[in-house]
């Protein structure tokens, strides 16, 4: 059953309890962040993937998302601080 809700974010208390909804909503875009740090940790949501390395068949996508996020985080935080 698919939910209803369109949502930006979903906090949980546990690394496994977010991602496991996260992989199957968004696989290739999604992106695990870490709050609380002082400066902005993101990461794909799909892990390392060693069984297809190096075979040219991986998708970029959420990698992208990750670093895209860290940025956009990183100047926000810049201009908060100014």
């Amino acid at each position: 059953m698919r939910s209803k809700v369109n949502s930006t974010a979903v906090l949980c208390m546990y690394h496994d309890q977010g991602l496991i909804p996260l992989k199957l909503h968004a696989f290739h875009s999604g992106v695990n962040v870490t709050l609380g740090l002082p400066f902005p940790r993101t990461s794909p949501d799909h892990g390392t993937a060693f069984e297809i390395a190096g075979k040219g068949i991986a998708q970029p996508d959420s990698m992208i998302a990750a670093i895209n996020l860290a940025v956009e985080l990183a100047q926000k935080s810049a201009a908060i601080e100014t």
